[in-house]
């Protein structure tokens, strides 16, 4: 797929400047470049975003950095030298956006916050992202996805009983969590500067915005009610739903969700249409409380199967059910081929697969540009913030740039 596409993108014309690493501000700027922002990333010389360097897994490039950085134009610049000040103060007055995620306080103390720039750029939309937020005790507290997976409760409702046994999400939920809110915060930003022809500040906190995702658990435990146990990974208060085992050693995660479907999964899977009446087991209530006894005779059941065939019987039965894939089944899987929903993009070490956005549009193309090398556009944006030649190699002499 090319990026190139004759029908305008929503954001077309608009310049989001970030200050970023890590996952959450990449990745909501990330999804501004996908609907046709320009993102101009600033970036440390010499090391740059310090996820480059977190792996070397995708030809020698780091995997959080591929997967939140394309689509983006790079800029080295060293914001402790007065030179590069002029240089943001340039960017910043052509720019829509400004998106954040330094350290608590620091671009404040850099001259960025809201109120500074507002007063200068009153068009300026300001994106800060931290991990508790501006005020409050927690302000300074330093803030990583799995410290806020803790702070947040996350912790407490996943793994299995006991402490010992608690375990995050394997992807970085706190961070795409945040990202999510940016992006979406800046994007109704710029609807509202739209009706009101000012810039506005958009504030989102890693905390709030898991918090935000725990509201099921949260209202479980409403009032001082016994939370949701953690249950590894089955539903925690529904039952059966979950990973069971088949006789193939494959494993098949099915669930069920009402009484219909109880008496289909015992009529059509189970073959044991008298189950469905077994006073243990005829409401969710008591088969959730009774799950050892029930996951035994569905062990027993499935024991003579392959996962396929306890599927087929699923499928046959209208039960919901899936493969548990790993990332090789993920990369293979038939639906995202069916779809199409793979491209290729550029990036230093050459081409590499990129997973289209979600939300597909029939009105434009998502922009699927290259992942920049560190630096690749210092010169030819300085170019056109009117620096000569000359200036600019001064710049680089002075490891401004």
């Amino acid at each position: 797929m090319n990026s190139s596409t004759s029908s305008p993108r929503p954001l077309d014309g608009i310049t989001v400047v970030s200050l970023e690493h890590a996952i959450a501000a990449p990745f909501c700027t990330r999804q501004l470049a996908d609907l046709g922002a320009r993102v101009i990333k600033v970036e440390r010389p010499l090391s740059g975003d310090f996820a480059r360097g977190y792996d070397e897994r995708v030809s020698g490039l780091a995997s959080h950095f591929v997967w939140t950085n394309r689509s983006k134009e790079s800029l080295t610049l060293d914001l402790k030298q007065e030179p590069a000040t002029a240089v943001l103060e340039a960017l910043l007055a052509k720019a829509d956006v400004l998106v954040q995620n330094l350290a608590p306080g620091a671009a404040a103390r850099m001259g960025l916050s809201f109120e500074s720039l507002h007063e200068r750029f009153p068009q300026l939309i300001v994106c800060d992202i931290s991990g508790y937020g501006e005020g409050g005790p927690y302000e300074q507290k330093k803030a990583y996805d799995l410290l806020i997976q803790s702070e947040g409760g996350f912790l407490s409702v996943t793994g299995g009983e006991g402490d010992e046994q608690m375990a995050k999400a394997g992807c970085s939920i706190a961070d795409i969590a945040a990202g999510m809110y940016a992006y979406t915060g800046v994007l109704s930003a710029l609807m509202l500067r739209d009706k009101t022809g000012v810039g506005s500040r958009v504030d989102v906190s890693m905390l709030e915005s898991l918090v935000e995702w725990m509201g099921y658990p949260m209202y479980y435990a409403y009032q001082g009610a016994t939370p949701p146990p953690r249950a590894g990974a089955a539903h925690s208060t529904i039952y059966p739903y979950g990973p069971f085992p088949a006789g193939d050693g494959g494993t098949v995660m099915l669930g069920l969700q009402n009484e219909r479907e109880w008496r289909a999964f015992c009529d059509k899977v189970l073959m044991q249409p008298e189950l469905a009446d077994d006073p243990r087991f005829s409401a969710n209530s008591k088969r959730s409380a009774n799950r050892a006894e029930l996951r035994a005779i569905i062990l027993e059941s499935f024991a003579a199967l392959s996962a396929e065939q306890v599927i087929e019987r699923l499928n046959e039965a209208q039960i919901a059910n899936a493969h548990v894939n790993d990332m090789a089944g993920v990369w293979q899987h038939p639906q995202l081929k069916a779809r199409q929903r793979w491209t290729e993009v550029s990036s230093p070490s050459g081409m590499l697969p990129a997973l289209l956005p979600p939300g597909r549009n029939s009105a434009f193309s998502p922009r699927m540009d290259g992942i920049p090398a560190l630096g690749e556009h210092t010169d030819a944006l300085l170019g056109e913030l009117g620096l000569s030649a000359s200036d600019i190699q001064q710049l680089h002499e002075r490891s401004v740039v």
